[in-house]
Order: structure tokens, then sequence, then C-alpha cells
């Protein structure tokens, strides 16, 4: 039997989940009318999310995300062990390459991006630290995804066959499979206007001590700068500062 004290954390914490880009302030009623609980107890949510620093009031009686949701942040990245290793490696890339360099990890089916060192021409990105990106277009995730079992791979694939549709990706999971085995042979992707038409890079996987894949790992620019370079030359430059990573992670 489900504890109701569980089921209540949970359905508190769900608070959470409603703010987006779309949305980033809810009232207590609007809050009350979506997940489907009375007004006093979308009232005492509030008031212990607020009390937590997770929310704040403001003058016009809407909720918005806290100032403990920055402080969080913060120690999220000083414990992020990808970060503690990778950060060196990736000024190391941007002084060779002058592209910019980024860190990507996937959180459940939620590809973002953690940390970003700047080039010299720091590229204009729509998706940056903390806001989602599509699971299936450009050359992050599919490195990632491409180091998943056929057992993982599968599941996703059931679960998000529009998303593998709109991102021109084979519809049939033997095919689907294929591609993403193909990816994992050539140990990279590169992406060229895939996911913002601008902008191109190159991704290569970061590994576990177990080998599983847990981020990866980009050199980002603008489609233009891209078609100038020698591609054989940079993805051994990342190439290297990943398996440096990967080997202090282990």
């Amino acid at each position: 039997m489900t504890d109701k004290t569980d089921t209540s954390l949970a359905r508190m914490l769900s608070v959470l989940d409603l703010f987006s880009d779309q949305r980033l302030h809810w009232s207590a009623e609007d809050i009350s009318e979506t997940l489907g609980v009375s007004l006093p107890t979308s009232y005492r949510y509030l008031k212990t999310l607020s009390d937590a620093g997770l929310l704040r009031r403001g003058s016009d009686a809407q909720f918005a995300l806290g100032p403990r949701i920055v402080v969080l942040d913060h120690l999220i990245r000083q414990a992020d062990p990808v970060l503690q290793c990778g950060i060196p490696f990736m000024k190391e890339l941007v002084a060779q390459t002058g592209f910019d360099c980024v860190v990507s990890s996937l959180h459940g089916d939620q590809l973002l991006d953690t940390h970003r060192e700047l080039g010299s021409m720091p590229a204009s990105l729509s998706y940056g630290r903390g806001r989602p990106r599509p699971l299936f277009q450009g050359a992050a995730p599919k490195v990632i995804l491409a180091g998943w079992t056929p057992p993982a791979l599968h599941k996703l694939f059931d679960s998000h066959t529009e998303d593998i549709a709109a991102a021109g990706l084979p519809s049939d999971w033997s095919a689907f499979r294929r591609y993403f085995s193909q990816i994992r042979k050539n140990g990279h992707y590169f992406s060229d206007g895939e996911l913002e038409s601008n902008l191109a890079a190159v991704a290569v996987p970061l590994h576990q001590a177990d080998g599983s894949v847990i981020a990866a790992l980009s050199l980002v620019t603008s489609v233009q700068r891209m078609a100038v370079i020698d591609r054989s030359k940079l993805t051994p430059l990342i190439q290297r500062a990943a398996q440096e990573i990967s080997a202090r992670l282990s």
C-alpha cells in the first residue's frame, strides 16, 4: 500500500514541474485546478515550498521559482564529476579551435547542456544550461543514445515514435538500431544545421568506468566556420580530450 505521506509529498513536489519557459508564474488557484487538489491544499503546498526557498511569492500573488534553486544549481556544478574532470580539457579545446565547447548529459528523457566554454566567436545558442533539448536532433544526444543497450534504446523507440518521425530518423526499429550502431562504431557524430540552422557541431561520448556513456562533449560553431575546417584534424582533438576526461572519471 502506498504511504499517504509519500503520495502527498510527491504531489507537492510536482508543483515544481509546472514551471516552464512557456509559463514562469502560477497562482494557487491555477495550481489547485491543474493538479486536482483543493485550494487549501494548494496554499499549503505553496507555503511549504516557499518556506524552503524553492518558490517565491510576488506582489500579484503569483508564484515563481525561488532563490534556493540558484544555490542548488551552484552545488550541482561543484559536485558534477564530469565538470570537475572536464573543464580544464574543455578550456584547452577552446584554445586549440576557437570553437565553443559544451558538455551535455541525459537525465531521464531530458537532454541538458550542463556547461559551456565560450570560443573566440561564441555561437548564439537557443539552448543552454537547464533548458531541455530535443532528444533526437543534434550531435550530443545521438552520441549518448548510441551508447545505450539495445533494450534501453528499444524502450525509448517505443515511447517516442512521433518525436523520432519528426526528427527524420528511421521509423522501423531495425533501421533505427542500425542507425545508432553506426554512430557508436564511428565514435563521433557531426551535425550541420540539424538542431539550429546556423550551427554545426561534432560530438563524442564520455564514458564511465563500466564503459557506459555518461555525457557528450561537443565543439560548436557556425555552419560557415565549420565548412572551412578540416574535420579529419578536428575530430581527433575532441576524441583525445574525451579519452582523458573519461580516464579521470574511471
